[in-house]
């Protein structure tokens, strides 16, 4: 039977984004195999290999990982391997070497290549050397930001085919605005009025997600819209250090962490802004869900927010660490309804082409000019 293999650094990446196409090979005949870090039962899966990927590249476990790859990809007979996050991607770039020349077709999404406009130097020097010199083992590099793909392109990078994606795809049925009237018996639902003013943040606590901005923001416009609710939904490594920043400005009535939520479409539904404070992204799922739910926005100005968010059409965006600048962008929205119903309608239409339905199309497209070469 002819087999497929997709791998990632850690299983919640593939089962989150890519269940669906695992389905879809399934469905063609293919048997499909995931090699990933974890035990999580992933749907549509005939063989699943656990392997020790560590996101670090100092991690001296990720040579053992490579090993145990290798000899799986040597074992198998693979029509085509699809890979995804740095680390799972470069070493199965590596592992792959000697099955390309038998004929396996070898796809790398970057969601994010770590060098990036204002990147450290430091990630210029031990990213993008690997990647450029890795490009000449992928068959089909696909990147899912402008910026990356501008760069792989002028930096010549040597994959076969260098193309753009909008993304994983977000679910237009699933995330979807609705009636006033349900956005009311919502909020009373999770214990809030309809007279306050929600903004919501769906990622991890982290240093890259950058929360320290919103709560500080949240500090100047305490005053200045005194129903204001901020709603951190997530956890992280920060987590803690947040909260102690909450506590010490005493802003613990106008912020709520949420943790870890299934619920996220109807905690969108009852924001009237969605905001990031992102230092660094690929393709936010986060902004992408809340422009499917007719939400207008704030974000920073970084790689992914500024793909997603048209400063003045559907949203603002305000500069990285502009505390000032995106209070006073969140305050315009506060005092503006029409704007805000405005900039809603701009993300229904904008989110359109980032619709898992359009980016399924593509990748089927993608994934059979490969499957059909001889």
């Amino acid at each position: 039977m002819k087999k497929v293999l997709f791998t990632a650094t850690v299983d919640g990446h593939i089962l989150n984004f890519h269940t669906s196409y695992l389905k879809w090979f399934k469905e063609q005949g293919y048997e499909v195999h995931v090699a990933s870090n974890g035990n999580l039962d992933i749907p549509f899966v005939d063989l699943k290999y656990n392997i020790p990927f560590e996101r670090s590249p100092f991690k001296l476990v990720n040579f053992k990982a490579y090993k145990k790859l290798k000899n799986i990809i040597d074992d198998n007979n693979y029509k085509l391997i699809h890979c995804h996050t740095p680390m799972g991607s470069v070493l199965t770039r590596l592992a792959a070497k000697k099955a390309r020349k038998k004929g396996t077709k070898v796809i790398y999404t970057a969601h994010g290549f770590h060098f990036f406009k204002g990147a450290p130097l430091i990630n210029w020097l031990l990213y993008y050397p690997v990647e450029k010199w890795l490009s000449k083992y992928t068959d089909c590099l696909i990147t899912i930001s402008d910026e990356d793909y501008e760069c792989a392109v002028r930096k010549k990078f040597r994959s076969g085919f260098i193309k753009k994606v909008n993304g994983v795809g977000i679910d237009l049925n699933k995330f979807k605005p609705q009636t006033p009237k349900k956005k009311i018996e919502l909020r009373k639902e999770y214990g809030y009025r309809d007279t306050d003013f929600i903004l919501i943040y769906v990622a991890e606590m982290s240093y890259r997600k950058h929360q320290d901005l919103l709560i500080n923001a949240v500090n100047i416009l305490k005053n200045k819209v005194p129903n204001l609710k901020l709603l951190l939904v997530g956890t992280g490594n920060l987590i803690k250090k947040y909260k102690e920043q909450t506590k010490n400005l005493d802003l613990e009535q106008y912020i709520h962490f949420l943790g870890y939520r299934k619920d996220v479409p109807n905690l969108m539904v009852i924001a009237d802004v969605a905001v990031s404070s992102s230092r660094q992204e690929g393709l936010p799922v986060n902004v992408m869900e809340a422009m499917a739910t007719g939400l207008p926005l704030v974000v920073t100005n970084c790689r992914g927010n500024r793909d997603l968010v048209r400063n003045g059409e559907n949203g603002y965006v305000v500069g990285i660490d502009d505390v000032n600048g995106f209070a006073n962008a969140i305050e315009e929205l506060y005092l503006s309804e029409e704007l805000r119903e405005y900039f809603g309608r701009n993300s229904l239409e904008l989110i359109k082409s980032y619709s898992l339905e359009q980016i399924t199309k593509e990748m089927k497209d993608i994934y059979l000019s490969y499957l059909n070469k001889k």
